[in-house]
């Protein structure tokens, strides 16, 4: 399924957490938290201002981002766990 996200809406899918911490033990799922990493993968046109223009979205797919722990919509694709969010909901994009 194609997903294409409106307005200033983004398309995220969630990065995996490590298994282990830097001690080596191994975490248990129970005990796991949501990341709050994740990578666009569909970027909406951007919403329009009070004039109609477009303003253009700040980060573009591919991008590694952080993002706030309570921040978008959970939804499932193809079995995939994916967050639709606002752009305002991007703490910060990650450099490369």
């Amino acid at each position: 399924m194609k997903l294409k996200p409106l307005g200033d809406r983004l398309l995220v899918k969630r990065l995996e957490v490590e298994e282990k911490t830097v001690g080596g033990i191994i975490i248990p799922d129970s005990a796991k938290e949501k990341p709050l990493k994740g990578e666009i993968v569909a970027v909406g046109p951007g919403k329009l201002d009070d004039s109609g223009s477009r303003i253009a979205i700040g980060v573009k797919e591919g991008d590694i981002v952080l993002f706030a722990k309570y921040a978008g919509t959970e939804i499932s694709i193809d079995g995939v766990d994916h967050l639709v969010m606002r752009e305002d909901d991007i703490l910060a994009v990650v450099a490369a």
